[in-house]
């Protein structure tokens, strides 16, 4: 050690180049597809959840979207939990034909509550179910959502997660760079991971979990982000979320900045949360049970403590160009080479995974933001941290009320001639 802060410095350079290539090299795993041959017999039953708050602009497009799913109407129930409302939404929801829970208990707010109500209330039900699949209002659903889900779950996955697509990419360009965003992680991250055999992480919307999962673990996931939460309780339990690259759900992105920074400063705290109280049992048990599984899931809760670690370097190595005070090992460990392979690669494959899914003029125009976007997260995960106890829920606000005619609309793929005529499709 030739400086005193070298023994704070080598440490952190290690715990960078680890983590800069463990990323970067399993991303190749996401622009390929494995083979697959699927089971498109519907076989399964599910029981469609939908948990809105004040959603009376959008509940009855998702419910209507719904009825017309390319799967035997007698195989799935849609029930909607009118979860402290002020509004009609549940009005709207059972005239759209949705089964409807209302539930008001204001000590108690948000999904993951909402979530955990209507769980209990399902399972008294007479009707049994396979799994449930879980929604937003604000979504949109692809017809074969649950032909692909079925398919998985006569594969014997129990918890998987659907790719997630944006039903507004082209309003602003905040909606646009987030858009971009999410395309991207589907691949170089939830599909990279599911082609190698790693656990993947639910999404908050387009989920699909056994029935049999829920009544053995429970749900028991009320934070901020509590699909990352009863993500990483399963896969303690051995039980890896698994990702299912055709089962699309159309999601609402934010129109402003402002809106984006209150939703993405909610999910990092809820991650700085889920982080400190499951990280120390994932950490024991994956090294006791050598499960690449879940040291996986704990290298992905340490993620917003590695921005701001790295963050921080960065700011102290231009200090270093003026007075070193430690021992830069980067460049020994890493040649010039790599460190431009991975710089390089940072921007091209979001450009390679727009080009994979033919993405339209305007993307490629939001493109040239989407770097604005990701170094916003640095400031939003800091105050994530700061806040990271603060475990008051707030809602987001949705008002982009599409149709899924509208969505069919701005796809590349061919629809057939009563998709576009049903009624519910385009009313």
């Amino acid at each position: 050690m030739n400086y005193i802060f070298d023994y704070i410095m080598i440490p952190l350079q290690l715990i960078i180049v680890f983590f800069t290539l463990y990323y970067f090299i399993i991303a190749f795993f996401g622009i390929w597809r494995r083979k697959e041959k699927k089971i498109m017999t519907p076989q399964n039953s599910f029981a469609i959840i939908v948990a809105a708050h004040n959603e009376e602009q959008v509940i009855g497009q998702l419910v209507e979207n719904l009825h017309v799913l390319k799967y035997p109407r007698e195989l799935y129930d849609i029930f909607v939990v009118a979860d402290n409302c002020k509004d009609n939404t549940a009005e709207i929801a059972r005239d759209a034909g949705a089964i409807v829970f209302e539930r008001f208990c204001l000590e108690q707010r948000g999904k993951g509550y909402a979530m955990e109500w209507m769980f209990a209330k399902l399972f008294k039900l007479e009707r049994n179910y396979d799994s449930v699949v879980i929604f937003d209002a604000d979504n949109l659903v692809d017809q074969n959502f649950l032909l692909e889900m079925n398919n998985r779950l006569c594969k014997g996955e129990k918890v998987i997660q659907g790719y997630l697509d944006s039903k507004n990419p082209h309003d602003t360009w905040i909606a646009g760079t987030f858009a971009i965003s999410f395309w991207v992680v589907n691949h170089i991250w939830h599909l990279a991971k599911y082609n190698i055999g790693l656990s993947s992480v639910l999404g908050g919307t387009g989920m699909c979990i056994s029935t049999d999962v829920l009544r053995k673990f429970g749900w028991g996931a009320t934070c901020l982000t509590e699909d990352m939460e009863f993500t990483m309780k399963v896969l303690l339990k051995g039980i890896p979320t698994t990702w299912a690259h055709d089962a699309i759900v159309y999601d609402e992105k934010p129109l402003t900045f402002e809106q984006s920074w209150r939703q993405r400063k909610r999910w990092a705290q809820g991650h700085f949360d889920i982080a400190g109280r499951y990280i120390p049992s994932m950490l024991y048990e994956g090294i006791k049970q050598r499960d690449i599984r879940i040291l996986d899931g704990v290298l992905h809760l340490f993620q917003p403590y590695f921005l701001i670690l790295s963050t921080s370097f960065v700011l102290m190595s231009y200090i270093y160009t003026i007075v070193p005070f430690y021992t830069n090992i980067i460049n020994k460990i890493l040649p010039v080479e790599v460190m431009t392979a991975i710089g390089v690669g940072q921007y091209l494959f979001p450009v390679m995974i727009l080009w994979m899914i033919g993405a339209k003029g305007k993307s490629w125009w939001y493109l040239i933001f989407y770097p604005l976007f990701v170094y916003s997260w640095i400031p939003i995960t800091i105050l994530g941290f700061f806040h990271r106890n603060d475990r008051e829920w707030s809602h987001t606000q949705h008002t982009r009320s599409i149709s899924y005619k509208d969505v069919l609309l701005t796809q590349k793929n061919e629809f057939s001639k009563e998709d576009f005529l049903s009624k519910q499709a385009v009313k």
